[in-house]
């Protein structure tokens, strides 16, 4: 008997939808078919070199560990587990304890997805800043919560001059008017409530932070303490997203430590990717009390069970070393050095950016630069937001590849129906506010960075010229 093979595809959940490419894709499918090669590629954050020979030697040796090849503890390998309380103890002020306040993860990412399905539920809503990092709004729609966005305000004369990251700022009032009764949490990026209701857990809110990515901003102290304060008032949980917490070019304050009331609402992210690049090894990890711990290790259970064990023995070691080697003033200084080394290029060419507080993104204002009105870009780039068009346009005329911060591309590879218009950064009410940026990242050999510079110079006959469409 002949089969019946319909050609119909599968239908997916609510949770996604099926299209064609993000904005990520966009930008690495354009840069394969530049006619500029090679490509300098700035625009996603990966590392261009390997982490440091002591790590990669440890790496090593424990794969010859048939224990290390074998499924890890669900919490964690206790080797790691013991180094990450070891080294944040001392910015804590208390020694952490490594079997109930510390879980490894299967990369940051996945850490803050165990937190959002711990406590974040249908009906909520999540507070974010804007810009964010994509992959919040993808984890917590899987949580089945609805985002409420809060854009920090751009520099005045962004336009016009460098500044500084500090210089986006918060306004406190438009935080005070998001929160909702049904607010459960609030995501926040720079080094960033739980209480008992009836007779189940309940997380009133639940707000994170981290070195604001794209735009490098730490939250001043006074910032986070007006953050916090509401975070208490409202009962609401901070997951304090710090993964560049070890790159930093001004003094910060980790939020959990500004009193036992919000320590006892925050779980803070790391990741051993951003520590010691080593992105692809997905080692991140979890520090809070053990009342939140305890149901984000649940989470973390069902979702993927455990952590790669030999990347997490040797991030023990990257950790247990670090100090004594020197390894995070070096790479401190290394990467602003690689900061300002690229910067050059802008102060060159005229062109201000967002001088960044932390981490490996600069913002790159682009007003100056016109595109001849007769470029001819493919027809879906066309009807993109202008920093769209001025991302195909580095890429195909200069070799160089950055992000687009509005992210608005209309075939996303793979997004939720109540977001599929929603860009990589921005909500759309708000991608006006970053049309005329471009994000690069400069965690990059410096070869790959003076490429770029040498190339981003033809820019020069693009500044200010007379005959312009966007």
């Amino acid at each position: 008997m002949k089969s019946s093979i319909t050609a119909q595809p599968f239908k997916t959940t609510a949770r996604l939808t099926k299209t064609t490419s993000d904005v990520w894709s966009m930008v690495n499918a354009a840069a394969g078919k530049s006619p500029v090669q090679p490509i300098a590629n700035l625009g996603q954050g990966f590392y261009g070199y390997n982490p440091p020979n002591y790590v990669i030697d440890a790496a090593k040796k424990a794969l010859d560990r048939v224990d290390c090849n074998q499924y890890a503890p669900t919490k964690g390998r206790p080797s790691l587990k013991k180094a990450v309380a070891n080294a944040y103890s001392p910015f804590f002020g208390h020694d952490i304890d490594p079997e109930k306040e510390v879980v490894i993860t299967t990369g940051a990412n996945e850490g803050m997805l165990s937190a959002l399905m711990a406590f974040v539920e249908p009906g909520d809503e999540v507070i974010v800043f804007e810009p964010f990092f994509d992959q919040y709004k993808c984890n917590i729609q899987l949580a089945g919560a609805t985002i409420i966005y809060v854009p920090l305000t751009p520099p005045l004369n962004g336009a016009t001059e460098k500044a500084s990251s500090a210089e986006w700022t918060l306004d406190v009032q438009k935080l005070v008017d998001a929160i909702t009764p049904n607010t459960r949490m609030m995501i926040i990026n720079s080094p960033y409530v739980f209480r008992f209701v009836s007779s189940r857990i309940h997380l009133a809110k639940f707000y994170t932070a981290y070195r604001h990515n794209p735009i490098g901003k730490i939250f001043s102290r006074t910032e986070l303490e007006e953050i916090a304060k509401l975070c208490v008032e409202h009962h609401i949980i901070i997951l304090s997203d710090e993964v560049y917490d070890r790159l930093y070019y001004v003094p910060y304050t980790r939020i959990a430590t500004l009193s036992p009331e919000v320590a006892n609402l925050t779980l803070t992210v790391g990741s051993v990717g951003k520590a010691f690049y080593a992105t692809g090894w997905r080692v991140g990890y979890l520090i809070g009390p053990e009342h939140l711990i305890t149901h984000v290790c649940t989470a973390h259970t069902w979702i993927c069970y455990a952590t790669p064990g030999p990347f997490q023995e040797a991030a023990a070691v990257g950790f247990n070393e670090a100090e004594s080697r020197g390894f995070w003033e070096e790479s401190k200084r290394d990467m602003k050095a690689k900061m300002d080394r690229f910067n050059e290029i802008w102060d060159e060419l005229g062109l201000p950016y967002t001088d960044p507080q932390g981490g490996y993104f600069v913002l790159v204002n682009t007003s100056k630069v016109k595109i001849p009105e007769d470029y001819r870009f493919p027809s879906d780039i066309a009807a993109q937001s202008r920093d769209y068009r001025l991302s195909w346009f580095f890429i195909n005329e200069f070799g160089v590849a950055a992000i687009p911060p509005t992210g608005q591309f209309s075939s996303v590879m793979y997004v939720v129906p109540i977001l599929s218009r929603v860009p990589d950064f921005y909500s759309t009410e708000n991608k006006h506010l970053a049309e005329n940026y471009l994000r690069f990242a400069v965690c990059k050999p410096n070869d790959v960075l003076d490429l770029a510079k040498e190339r981003l110079r033809g820019l020069s006959k693009y500044i200010n010229a007379a005959k312009t469409t966007c």
